[in-house]
């Protein structure tokens, strides 16, 4: 399918979302690193949403859509669909506003991040991805039960209230002349990349995936929605097989500058780095940002960088297993 290049949302909307989250969200702090600097001979600064609430930047949009819901929308109860982030994400929110969610989570979901979701007293609903979609069973919940459901980045307010974090940033360091962002299934990067061309608009947004899960840099590149299978890829946070029509890919094709994968290996390496140097607890989806910088993927050289880690909870248990490969 081919799609526009009209966004879907305005920077107004990311302003609209920072107003509902100022005192409910962290403003995670903004790190640099000296030693990583010199490696890629830039000026980096790293917007570490691995402390916000839930670990990661999806607090932002879920608490963001949930908090616009109607009265009537409220009582009924959500259901969403998620690997873990926007999982944990929703059921907090979900507690905060005092709404019914149900999570629908792979079997193959990690540990940590199902248990921190049924922490937040979400209902979880675990299927076999080999068997059945997710979004298909999120459907049939919904029109069993009379829920409203809440896609984890093909929504407007969903990615508006992602933006938030870069705004945050250039807000805190000043104009930057590239800015990476991990992507999945687009929604970070759709607000972050809205965000950065109205507050620093000679700023390159550039997307960074996993080499295993190409769909978005193929779909940048080729400007139709791209559909691959779930990919095996160590970056739990990316194993989306799409982009989202309705928003996220026409919001990257209008305000994107370009798309770029990294291997996994790369991303381990980069793990590696901000856990012994910068003491940073990074998943490997936020780290494949840095990953792009340190294996000259994004050639960044007298640039000022913004690089967003975009989660942390990581299973600490395979630590050992994922830097034994490295």
């Amino acid at each position: 399918m081919t799609t526009s290049t009209a966004a879907p949302f305005t920077f107004a909307d990311v302003e609209s979302a920072a107003e509902r989250l100022d005192g409910v969200a962290h403003r995670t702090p903004v790190m640099t690193s000296r030693t990583f600097d010199e490696r890629v001979g830039a000026m980096c600064f790293f917007k570490c949403e691995n402390f916000q609430r839930i670990g990661a930047f999806k607090f932002r949009g879920a608490y963001n859509a949930l908090s616009r819901l109607s009265d009537e929308a409220k009582k009924r109860g959500v259901v969403t669909f998620s690997s873990g982030n926007h999982a944990q994400a929703i059921a907090l929110a979900g507690k905060l506003l005092g709404i019914r969610r149900v999570i629908v989570m792979p079997r193959t979901a990690p540990q940590v991040k199902l248990e921190a979701t049924k922490g937040y007293g979400a209902e979880v609903v675990q299927h076999e991805p080999s068997e059945t979609t997710r979004e298909k069973v999120a459907q049939e919940i919904a029109e069993r039960d009379g829920l409203v459901v809440i896609p984890p980045f093909d929504h407007p307010h969903i990615a508006s209230g992602q933006g938030t974090s870069a705004k945050e940033l250039i807000e805190e360091v000043g104009p930057l002349d590239v800015l990476l962002v991990p992507v999945g299934g687009g929604g970070l990067i759709s607000g972050c990349s809205v965000a950065a061309k109205a507050m620093s608009p000679e700023c390159r947004v550039i997307g960074v995936e996993p080499e295993k899960g190409d769909d978005g840099v193929r779909s940048f590149k080729e400007k139709r929605l791209v559909v691959i299978d779930p990919p095996d890829t160590i970056a739990d946070g990316a194993r989306t097989p799409c982009l989202g029509p309705q928003v996220t890919l026409p919001t990257i094709l209008a305000n994107v500058d370009d798309m770029v994968t990294v291997a996994d290996d790369a991303i381990i390496r980069a793990m590696r780095f901000l856990w012994e140097r910068m003491k940073l607890i990074v998943e490997p989806t936020g780290a494949m940002t840095s990953a792009a910088l340190l294996d000259d993927v994004v050639d960044a050289k007298a640039k000022r960088v913004g690089i967003i880690i975009s989660g942390g909870n990581v299973d600490l248990g395979c630590a050992s297993t994922y830097f034994e490969k490295t």
